[in-house]
């Protein structure tokens, strides 16, 4: 097809549907913090549940150990979150404050700070200047914040938007041990919650290994061997409990 024929989308671009590059990272490590988020959960949960099922076969105790847990686990990550974030956008805001400040007082020096950035990535010094004063005539502002700092000024990180999403995902993840744990009969509750999140810990390794650019098995066998570890050592004391009359 000739590229003249080509009608531009809504964005001005030919494929309009087409993710950009900083937005589709920016969605993906989302959800990599949100599948992380999820794995905290089975591994905390199902720790716990397992350890407490090994000391007692009340299910009434074991459902009130298990929402605890749950409960805590995901204010926790929220409120862990929501400092973490609240303080990377405490730090965007000022960065962008400064770069205003300089566009202000120094505009020439910030234009050719602008195109040795772009001379810098491979252009001419005649075509860094020309993007950098074409740039700077229709966005000064954002285009500073793009290049020096990697900031988009109209989508700033949001606390709120992190705490809500990492107590779901971890209240996803905690659910399933307890579930697991409660629905079988007595005898068989601690090796099907093993089996469970087991799996399901390879699915969330795999997932985030691929979201990461790293080796699948590698992650999948880290979150499997910490995820056993972790009910080993809790039904292990649990026992010790339920032995010693605790």
């Amino acid at each position: 097809m000739d590229e003249s024929t080509v009608e531009p989308g809504d964005n001005g671009q030919p494929h309009p549907h087409e993710p950009h590059t900083e937005g589709l990272a920016s969605r993906l490590n989302w959800l990599r913090a949100g599948v992380l988020g999820a794995n905290d959960g089975i591994v905390s949960t199902a720790g716990l549940v397992v350890g407490v099922a090994a000391a007692t076969t009340d299910t009434s105790n074991i459902l009130t150990a298990g929402v605890a847990g749950l409960t805590a686990g995901a204010i926790s990550m929220a409120a862990g979150e929501y400092v973490s974030v609240s303080t990377q956008r405490d730090s965007e805001k000022a960065l962008l404050r400064k770069e205003k400040r300089e566009l202000a007082e120094e505009p020439e020096y910030e234009l050719a700070e602008l195109a040795q950035i772009y001379q810098n990535k491979g252009l001419s010094p005649e075509t860094a200047r020309q993007v950098a004063e074409e740039l700077t005539a229709h966005d000064a502002f954002r285009a500073h914040a793009e290049a020096e700092l990697g900031l988009d000024p109209t989508e700033l990180t949001n606390p709120w938007q992190a705490a809500i999403s990492s107590a779901i995902s971890f209240t996803l993840g905690a659910l399933l041990p307890l579930i697991a744990i409660l629905l079988p009969p007595t005898a068989w509750r601690i090796p099907v919650t093993f089996i469970a999140v087991l799996v399901a810990l390879a699915i969330t390794g795999s997932v985030s290994s691929r979201l990461g650019g790293s080796n699948p098995r590698r992650a999948v066998l880290r979150v499997v061997i910490g995820g056993a570890l972790a009910m080993a050592v809790t039904y292990g004391i649990g026992q010790l409990a339920d032995v010693s009359g605790i």
